[in-house]
């Protein structure tokens, strides 16, 4: 039966090379046994532009590429720390970037994914932020920069980041019920896949007095990944282990 995974938040970055390696690790291994892999945005923890020519980025994109070539489809949404991503960067890698909302058929029913940064309301300032960063006029004076001038803007950025983040309330940097449900009414959909927050779980509710769903998936870390498995209507968690 055809098996589709859904993985997200990784933050690949220099500093976590173990990371790094349990995700090449599941590539070549785990990853070939799916028919799609979704991933939901910050598969990097920067990225500064499809011509960045670290090891990193080269290595990651030729091992989805081997994937790609192996049989499986894969997909990827870029997130708050990668939006930069590509169609240079999906050509190389055999994969398809997809918009920041897409509904596909899952399980059965409608599915709406997206990073699940949209959904994080409360924080206005992010918000407000994500436009501008997201606007034509910032990428095309980003990306006229020199690899380094991008790469200690994206340091500084990163840095003044995790100082506001700390400064606020968790609850402001969680999704926003009310925007949960006005987004799934929108698109016509009683279940929702997203990342972001790294609050992981399944959360169920009524919708417009239906049962509806929200699944937020987890974060990768040295010692461990985690997945979503979708095989026919079965919905499961999984994790994704080094190599013994």
């Amino acid at each position: 039966m055809p098996e589709t995974l859904f993985i997200s938040d990784l933050h690949l970055s220099e500093e976590q090379p173990a990371v790094t390696g349990l995700f090449l690790h599941f590539l070549g291994e785990r990853a070939r046994e799916a028919d799609s892999l979704y991933i939901l945005g910050d598969l990097f923890d920067a990225w500064i532009g499809d011509d960045d020519p670290r090891p990193l980025a080269t290595g990651i994109k030729a091992a989805l590429r081997a994937l790609s070539d192996s049989g499986v489809r894969i997909f990827i949404q870029a997130g708050n720390r990668d939006f930069l991503l590509g169609h240079d960067f999906m050509a190389a890698a055999g994969c398809t970037l997809l918009p920041d909302i897409r509904v596909i058929e899952l399980a059965g029913a409608p599915t709406l994914l997206l990073h699940g940064d949209l959904l994080c309301t409360g924080d206005r300032d992010y918000q407000q932020a994500r436009a501008f960063l997201r606007s034509e006029a910032f990428r095309s004076d980003f990306l006229s920069k020199t690899i380094a001038e991008r790469r200690a803007i994206a340091a500084d950025y990163r840095r003044r980041s995790g100082e506001a983040t700390s400064l606020k309330a968790g609850d402001i940097m969680d999704v926003d019920q009310e925007t949960v449900a006005d987004t799934m009414r929108r698109h016509g959909v009683l279940r929702l896949i997203h990342g972001h927050t790294h609050r992981p779980g399944i959360h169920d509710f009524e919708l417009d007095g239906r049962p509806a769903q929200r699944i937020v998936l987890a974060d990768w870390h040295p010692d461990h990944g985690a997945l979503l498995r979708v095989t026919g209507n079965t919905i499961e968690t999984g994790a994704v282990l080094p190599p013994a």
